[in-house]
């Protein structure tokens, strides 16, 4: 499978890009950054917000699946977290229509709930509660994955993404961790499962004390490997575990990301 991965440069992006070539995909990389050394493959350094030149990668690559892990990791006012998570995805789901490309597997994130009270498991079935404008923007880029899966038919999978770390670093990320491996098993999963429509997971390993439900990935396919548990024992507590539990969005869901939608002078 021919897959454009946007984001390519960044920390999942480098990941992913070579978990899915290790798997026989061809990886097509975009990205604003010129390609890292060492690598190699197709490479574009284009903007997503830039729709032409998005549309002109699509159109000159033919890719068989787009998997868009573009846009700013942390928070921004409002604006511009809808312009690096919505604006950029609605670029690339208007090139898929264009030239016919079926499938995308979206990097969304744990923090389009991160509100949510942290008692019981999170499923998928639970009310989008952001924590931030970048929560916001992961659920406005949700509501155009699927009215994409609606209006044209296109698959589409958004992978609430925890802790995308190479092991956890404290209490939250035993219940919120990702490992590399697993990332690239749900972005396989997400390419392969079979028709899945608009279709939302969590994007976490196996963890013993997972604060979101599984079954959901797993019904698409993917299986995670990897517990956050074997490394319970080097993970030391903090004054910060209660409140970075108090809601799944940890520290996200604290009066420090607080600010207003719009910068004024």
């Amino acid at each position: 499978m021919k897959v454009l991965v946007t984001g390519a440069a960044g920390s999942i992006g480098r990941v992913v890009s070579l978990g899915l070539a290790d798997r026989g995909h061809d990886v097509v990389g975009l990205d604003r950054l010129p390609q890292p050394s060492g690598e190699d493959g197709a490479w574009y350094a284009v903007d997503c917000t830039d729709p032409d030149a998005v549309d002109a990668v699509v159109a000159e690559q033919s890719p068989d699946a787009v998997v868009h892990l573009a846009g700013h990791p942390g928070e921004a006012n409002l604006p511009d977290s809808l312009t690096s998570h919505v604006v950029t995805t609605g670029a690339l789901l208007d090139a898929m229509v264009a030239h016919d490309v079926r499938r995308i597997v979206y990097a969304s994130s744990n923090h389009a709930v991160g509100r949510t009270p942290r008692r019981d498991l999170v499923g998928i079935d639970a009310r989008p509660r952001p924590d931030t404008f970048y929560g916001v923007s992961k659920v406005a880029a949700e509501a155009l994955l699927s009215l994409y899966a609606d209006r044209y038919g296109i698959d589409a999978v958004a992978c609430r993404i925890g802790s995308f770390l190479p092991e956890p670093e404290s209490v939250r990320n035993l219940s919120t961790w990702l490992s590399h491996d697993d990332c690239v098993r749900m972005v396989h999963a997400g390419l392969t499962a079979t028709a899945p429509g608009f279709a939302v997971l969590y994007g976490i390993s196996a963890n013993t004390r997972a604060w979101w439900d599984l079954e959901p990935g797993r019904a698409l396919g993917y299986e995670p490997q990897d517990d956050a548990e074997a490394w319970a024992d080097r993970v030391q507590p903090s004054p910060e575990d209660d409140w970075d539990a108090a809601h799944v969005g940890g520290p996200y869901a604290t009066a420090t990301f607080e600010r207003p939608a719009l910068d004024r002078p």
